[in-house]
C-alpha cells in the first residue's frame, strides 16, 4: 500500500510526533537493559526483602555505636548486678528487660544486644573485603585464562585445581598458630592482624570458583562479532579484554559476589567458633556461638548471635537469587 498523495502529488509522511499524538499524545520511550532489569527485580517481593534486609544489615554495621549507644550499653561492659550469684546466670533466666533487649551473657553479664550489634562489623568487613579479593582475582585470572586460551589456560585451569583442592580451615588453622608466635615482631596486631590474615585467607583462596564462571562466560564473549570487529580495527589484547569483554561479565560477577557474601560470613562465623578469628573481649558472632557452647541451659545465649548469623545469610541467598533473574534475559520472569 502506497502511501496517500497531496494534491501537488508528494507522499504525505507522517512524523514521529503526529504517531504519538495519534496513539494518545504519550511519547513511546526505550528502556535500557538497567531499567529493564530493575523492573523485574522490583516486581520480585522476595528478592526485594532480602535486598532491604541487607541494606538495614549494612547500616547497623556502619552506625553500631550510634544504636548501642541509644538502645544498649558498651559491649565489654560488666553488670554484675544482672547475674544470680547462686547460678551465675542472669536473674529472671534470660535477663531480658528494657534496657537490655536480648538479656545479658552468663557469668559477666555483657549487654548481648550490644555485642550482636557490635559482632555485625566484624562479620561483615570480613565477608565483603574477602568478596571483594576473590572478586578482583577471579576476574582478572578467568579473563584471561579464557580469552587467549592455550597454555595460558591451561597453567591457570591447574592453578585453579590446586587451590580448590587445598584444605582452606586447615592452612587458616595453621596460618593463625604460625602467625601468633611472631605477632610481637609484626607491625600490625591484635584485631587489625587477625582481621587481614581472614581476609587473605578466605578472599585469596576462594577465588578460583569465581574464576571458573569468569572463564566460561569468556571463552563465549570472545567469538562474539563486536570482538572480531575491535580486532578488525587493531585493538590490542588489554583494550578487548577490559573495554570489551569484561563490560558484558558485570551481571555474573554480581550475581556470584552476592552469592559468595554469604558463604563468606558462614565460614568466618566458623573460625570464629575455632577461635581462629578475632579474640576476646571483641564481638564476634562466630565467637559469641562458641562461648555460648558451655551454657546450653541458656538458650537465649546462643539465639541471638544464630539468628544474626542465618537472616544475614539468608538474605544475601534471597537477593543474589532475584538478582540473578533480573539479570538473566533467559528467565522466564
Amino acid at each position: 500500500m502506497t502511501a496517500p498523495l497531496d494534491v501537488s502529488g508528494e507522499e504525505l509522511r507522517a512524523t514521529p510526533e503526529a504517531v504519538a499524538e495519534a496513539a494518545g499524545g504519550k511519547a513511546i520511550q526505550g528502556r535500557s537493559l538497567g531499567q529493564i532489569a530493575w523492573m523485574r527485580l522490583r516486581r520480585d517481593k522476595v528478592a526485594m526483602t532480602g535486598g532491604i534486609v541487607v541494606i538495614f544489615l549494612i547500616l547497623v554495621a556502619i552506625f553500631a555505636p550510634l544504636i548501642v549507644d541509644w538502645f544498649g550499653h558498651p559491649p565489654n561492659e560488666f553488670h554484675q548486678e544482672m547475674i544470680d550469684t547462686n547460678t551465675l546466670g542472669p536473674k529472671g533466666g534470660t535477663g531480658i528487660t528494657k534496657d537490655f533487649l536480648f538479656g545479658v551473657e552468663p557469668v559477666n553479664g555483657r549487654d548481648l544486644f550490644s555485642r550482636v550489634v557490635y559482632g555485625s562489623r566484624i562479620s561483615l568487613l570480613i565477608a565483603f573485603l574477602a568478596t571483594l579479593l576473590s572478586v578482583v582475582i577471579g576476574t582478572v585470572m578467568g579473563i584471561v585464562a579464557g580469552y587467549f586460551g592455550g597454555w595460558v589456560d591451561a597453567v591457570i585451569s591447574r592453578l585453579m585445581d590446586i587451590f580448590l583442592a587445598f584444605p582452606l580451615l586447615v592452612f587458616a588453622l595453621s596460618l593463625v598458630g604460625v602467625l601468633a608466635q611472631f605477632e610481637t615482631n609484626l607491625a600490625v596486631q591484635g584485631d587489625t592482624l587477625r582481621i587481614l590474615l581472614l581476609i587473605f585467607v578466605i578472599g585469596f583462596f576462594n577465588w578460583p570458583y569465581i574464576g571458573r564462571i569468569i572463564r566460561g562466560q569468556t571463552l563465549s564473549l570472545r567469538e562474539r562479532e563486536f570482538v572480531d570487529a575491535a580486532r578488525s580495527l587493531g585493538a590490542r589484547g588489554p583494550y578487548i579484554l577490559f573495554r570489551e569483554i569484561l563490560p558484558n561479565l558485570i551481571a555474573p560477577i554480581l550475581i556470584y559476589a552476592t552469592l559468595l557474601i554469604p558463604s563468606n560470613v558462614l565460614f568466618e562465623a566458623a573460625l570464629s567458633f575455632l577461635g581462629v578469628s578475632v579474640q576476646p573481649p571483641t564481638a564476634t558472632w562466630g565467637g559469641m556461638l562458641a562461648a555460648a557452647v558451655k551454657f546450653y541451659t541458656m538458650p537465649h545465649f546462643m539465639f541471638f548471635p544464630g539468628m544474626a548469623i542465618f537472616i544475614t545469610v539468608l538474605a544475601f541467598n534471597l537477593f543474589g537469587d532475584g538478582l540473578r533473574d533480573a539479570l538473566d534475559p533467559k528467565s522466564s520472569r
